[in-house]
């Protein structure tokens, strides 16, 4: 479970985003940041029992940093108003699929998958979609998935408007090769949050996950 302190520091710096505030406030960042460190690192801690890929980490290899980079956005606020940690094998940098811990009051969730994937690896995934349609399908239609993530996220921002080059309408798996990431979400309410469950309900969502992961980097390891 989270502090009920550290979900407060997220509200106060989402109406307070300046730098003088944050300076003020750096001892309530401080214990938020460890509240946040110390759970990732049970999640690590327990889960790696089930895969051992993610034994070796530690949260600071998962742990995002909370300032922005504003040199390219029209919103110049200075930090994050939340708290994210990528547990992937090969660490927060890794362009591999891999489990994701959200923490944004009124917005958290967890899950994970394959984000924003480069040219080659859109090839690749697209490619074993195809080629393996009926276990993608059994892994995204299996109720366990259904009951955790309804279904990977569809939204536009994540998905071309029509089918790529090579492939058809018709295709059966059309609406999942035409995404450009393959992404499970299963929100958590702040109520989650400070549960004496969250670690739980944490742990049983990145086994649901596991699967889809597992395909996922299969088909970056075949096709390379």
């Amino acid at each position: 479970m989270l502090q009920v302190s550290t979900i407060k520091f997220l509200k106060d710096l989402k109406k307070n985003n300046n730098k003088p505030w944050f300076d003020t406030n750096r001892k309530q960042y401080e214990s938020a940041k460890t509240d946040f460190a110390t759970f990732i690192e049970s999640v690590i801690d327990k889960y790696s029992k089930k895969d051992a890929s993610i034994a070796h980490l530690k949260a600071k290899d998962c742990m995002f940093r909370i300032n922005r980079d504003v040199r390219f956005s029209k919103d110049k606020s200075p930090y994050k108003s939340n708290m994210g940690a990528s547990i992937n094998k090969g660490g927060k940098k890794s362009m591999t699929a891999g489990y994701y811990f959200h923490l944004q009051p009124g917005d958290s969730f967890t899950g994970g998958g394959l984000y924003m994937a480069m040219p080659d690896q859109l090839k690749n995934i697209r490619q074993e979609i195809d080629y393996s349609w009926k276990e993608f399908h059994k892994i995204i239609s299996s109720k366990s998935f259904k009951n955790v993530y309804g279904d990977l996220y569809m939204g536009d921002d994540m998905k071309l408007t029509r089918p790529p080059k090579g492939y058809e309408a018709d295709n059966p798996a059309i609406e999942y090769i035409k995404l450009k990431s393959w992404i499970g979400f299963h929100k958590l309410t702040d109520a989650d949050l400070t549960s004496k469950e969250l670690l739980k309900k944490t742990i049983t969502s990145f086994e649901v996950l596991k699967p889809l992961l597992d395909f996922l980097n299969e088909g970056l390891h075949n096709n390379e």
